[in-house]
């Protein structure tokens, strides 16, 4: 069983419940942080002084205050212990089930798991560290069946990147010009006018305007 624990969750409760579990699972070594910085900052001193974390437990979101914050998110802060430690294993524990947001996740190669906080929120996770200890991937249910369902419409990167754009402000004229000055392809003119009608129609937007406000209102940008 993992020896060595860092959790990253700002919510008071929740960082009780997740260490009576620790406990219950023998893992003695816990550490917490409300803070995506402070957790950052737990992770290098301890790899600093030759004690890594086995594992670590990480929320998506956190609520922002008078703390000024380098890595704002969870998907910042596992990005960028990741990067200095890549043998260390990753379990996503969040409220937040967007079908975008799980897919980038899994497709960034930097998580182990990812468990849905619902009501067998500490079900899943007890399962969950109990398989990726073994060296196992793991999903909630929840979680499982939204990645199975073909009819939830995955971005891509390039459209995320087009959407972007758009939502900041830039004409597509403007995209263009960015998009080749990047190498990002396709970065025609048409190409950029297409995929926004296609969107459009898929998400029943009636403008480009109300298209970005949609996806705002989902949380895909």
């Amino acid at each position: 069983m993992f020896q060595k624990v860092l959790v990253a969750e700002d919510i008071d409760s929740i960082n009780l419940a997740v260490a009576g579990l620790l406990n219950d699972l023998g893992i003695c070594t816990v550490e917490h942080a409300q803070y995506c910085d402070e957790a950052w900052l737990l992770f290098k001193k301890a790899k600093r002084e030759g004690s890594p974390f086995d594992l670590l437990i990480c929320d998506l979101s956190f609520r922002p205050d008078h703390r000024p914050e380098k890595l704002r998110s969870g998907k910042e802060l596992i990005s960028a212990v990741k990067e200095e430690d890549p043998d260390l294993k990753v379990l996503v524990n969040t409220i937040e089930d967007n079908p975008q947001t799980v897919r980038t996740l899994w497709e960034s190669g930097n998580i182990d798991g990812y468990v849905s906080k619902d009501r067998h929120g500490m079900r899943d996770l007890r399962e969950a560290i109990q398989a990726v200890n073994k060296g196992d991937k793991y999903n909630s249910l929840r979680i499982e069946r939204l990645l199975r369902d073909d009819t939830i419409l995955i971005l891509g990167d390039w459209e995320m990147e087009l959407l972007r754009s758009i939502a900041t402000g830039y004409t597509q004229d403007e995209i263009e010009g960015d998009f080749k000055t990047r190498g990002i392809t396709p970065n025609s003119r048409s190409s950029i006018e297409k995929r926004l009608k296609e969107l459009r129609e898929d998400f029943g937007a009636n403008t480009t305007p109300h298209l970005v406000g949609i996806l705002k209102d989902l949380k895909l940008i």
